[in-house]
């Protein structure tokens, strides 16, 4: 079984009591990451090179961490934190834009670094498939400085987003923020975040890194690149002999559960028609993760998680939809 028996204590790390010492029993989600302005250009068929190529334009807010907790936030009784660091520039216009999606915003105000800009290319054409150019701007600059222990005040589990270890000062973060909760029994949950970065990272390195880190939610190429073997499923489950719980994200195919070297459980993708791919997987992370945190056993989340990722490929950009007056 992939789950713990409900109104139980979630494993842990080793040393841990189970995962929950000190932690706030359903408490709040504290997620700790990027916070991006995406640039978001939907064109159909190949690019034109040396010349124009029409396509609708949009800025959004984005970045992998922000997604997340405004998708979290979405699921009713879900507190949500957000620490992440950006440029002046915009740092008014995200703070209210995270606001609007019911999640707090603890941002960390950047003056040496603007806020960090994706341009996403999205072929309307190939089922919504994207390209990123990416300027990290001041999203990569979080550091130990921007932590304190009271940010765990009240949370019941931590969420930090892959894109943190791609940075010096963010991997000392990292390393920071897993002692801290460690120490409380606050469980971890990280995201990959880039196949891309991965592959200049390493595999050996990544792992080492995320030690202690109770759930890990790869994209089924993140998978693939961690292990060394092409086949997903064989991926994960050998994913699961470093990290109790791995929830591969495989987009149209669904989800993969794993623990102990096996998988464990497999739940399908809600069928939807595509527009833009952008977020999904950050949707179905803030949704997993949001359901855990009610309560839900680890498959009964990844079902929703499914949902979530459906409805975001039908809209563009990657938070989820708003109501005409603003609420989440």
């Amino acid at each position: 079984m992939c789950g713990w028996r409900r109104g139980s204590r979630a494993p842990g790390p080793p040393g841990s009591d189970g995962g929950v010492r000190g932690a706030v029993r359903g408490g709040a989600l504290l997620v700790a990451g990027d916070v991006i302005t995406d640039v978001v250009a939907r064109h159909r068929g190949p690019l034109a090179p040396g010349t124009d190529t029409a396509a609708a334009i949009r800025t959004v807010p984005g970045g992998a961490g922000a997604n997340v907790a405004c998708w979290a936030a979405r699921r009713a009784g879900a507190e949500v934190r957000l620490l992440g660091r950006v440029g002046a520039d915009a740092a008014a216009w995200h703070e209210r834009e995270l606001a609007a999606c019911g999640v707090r915003p603890l941002l960390v105000v950047d003056e040496r670094a603007p806020t960090g800009t994706v341009i996403c290319l999205v072929d309307g054409g190939a089922a919504g498939e994207r390209t990123f150019l990416t300027d990290s701007g001041a999203s990569l600059r979080l550091d130990p400085g921007d932590w304190s222990d009271a940010l765990l005040d009240g949370v019941g589990r931590l969420h930090l987003s892959g894109y943190l270890l791609f940075s010096e000062s963010g991997r000392a973060f990292v390393a920071v923020a897993l002692k801290a909760a460690r120490a409380r029994g606050v469980p971890v949950s990280l995201d990959p975040a880039s196949a891309g970065f991965l592959g200049t990272l390493g595999a050996d390195r990544f792992l080492a890194l995320v030690e202690g880190v109770e759930v890990l939610l790869p994209s089924r190429d993140e998978a693939c690149l961690l292990t060394g073997v092409p086949d997903v499923v064989d991926a994960a489950a050998r994913l699961s002999r470093h990290v109790p719980l791995v929830v591969t994200k495989q987009g149209a195919r669904g989800a993969l559960l794993a623990r102990s070297g096996e998988v464990c459980a497999r739940v399908p993708a809600v069928p939807v028609t595509a527009l833009d791919t952008t977020g999904a997987g950050d949707a179905f992370t803030g949704a997993f993760l949001a359901a855990l945190l009610a309560g839900a056993e680890p498959e009964e989340a990844a079902r929703e998680g499914c949902g979530a990722g459906a409805q975001a490929v039908g809209r563009t950009g990657g938070r989820p939809p708003r109501s005409p007056d603003g609420r989440p």
